[in-house]
């Protein structure tokens, strides 16, 4: 199983307009690979480096297992989004409070789609996979804060 996107290499620096300050957009994403007898697909977006332990961006799930691409900003995708970090059950974008942090994309295949509803936890999804994930991928982007001028 494998996941990419076209806007930035595997470890590569993720574009500004990705980022919470410079546009929010959530990038394209694509996906490979995907298990015979996946039922679903799950994509949660996360920064390990946040001050305060793993910040959550993005969580995506129910997504079906026919769609190998999330174009930019897509709204067509069926799937549901449950609540990040920010407080929002939408994507939001890197805003690291300092230096320069990485993101993980983790897509997750699951053996079926699960009875949960917009606006969920993270520890509400993952405790939903339990005994469901059948494959998993991950891609890294790297991002830095902006950078104060000094007046």
């Amino acid at each position: 199983m494998r996941i990419s996107s076209p806007a930035f290499e595997d470890g590569g620096t993720i574009p500004d307009q990705y980022s919470k300050e410079g546009g929010n957009k959530r990038p394209p994403l694509q996906f490979e690979d995907i298990p015979s007898g996946a039922k679903s697909l799950v994509i949660i977006v996360d920064d390990p480096d946040a001050p305060n332990g793993t910040f959550t961006h993005w969580l995506a799930f129910n997504i079906p297992t026919s769609v190998r691409e999330i174009a930019e900003n897509a709204a067509s995708v069926p799937m549901q989004e449950g609540r990040n970090d920010y407080g929002q059950s939408s994507y939001g974008g890197p805003k690291p409070p300092s230096g320069e942090h990485r993101y993980y994309f983790k897509l997750y295949a699951l053996d079926d789609r699960l009875p949960l509803q917009r606006g969920v936890s993270r520890l509400q999804l993952e405790e939903g996979m339990i005994g469901h994930v059948i494959g998993e991928a991950e891609c890294v982007g790297r991002f830095a804060a902006r950078e104060l001028a000094n007046h």
